[in-house]
């Protein structure tokens, strides 16, 4: 069984980072895939990207090169920075946990953990 926290959202002017955190509880963290999902107002959940157990990295490319996710297995906690920010990026915003593969990482039915979001507003 594996709980994830997400922390850090806040609203923050176009341009401005900021920096997510996901904290997990369980001993299999480290062997879990950790992605990052979002959803705008009236629109569903998206993929943003994806933390690999072996410490790839992917991105969708609305956020490639703005956005990095890193993971801490010790500190059983993964994060998602945000630069750049875009008024388009104004979501809630979940990490999720799951064993998926490069063909099934963009399934939300794939993950089998969640956090309970976070909200990141960006004001132009």
């Amino acid at each position: 069984q594996v709980q994830l926290v997400e922390s850090g959202g806040g609203l923050v002017q176009t341009g401005g980072s900021l920096r997510l955190s996901c904290a997990a509880s369980g001993r299999t963290f480290s062997t879990y895939q950790m992605a990052w999902f979002r959803q705008a107002p009236g629109k569903e959940r998206e993929f943003v990207g994806i933390s690999w157990s072996n410490g790839g990295t992917y991105y969708v490319d609305s956020v490639k090169g703005r956005f990095t996710i890193s993971r801490e297995n010790t500190a059983m906690t993964t994060y998602l920075q945000m630069n750049s920010l875009k008024a388009d990026d104004s979501a809630v915003y979940y990490c999720a946990a799951g064993s998926v593969w490069a063909a099934t990482m963009f399934r939300e039915g794939e993950y089998r953990y969640w956090g309970q979001g976070t909200q990141v507003t960006v004001s132009s």
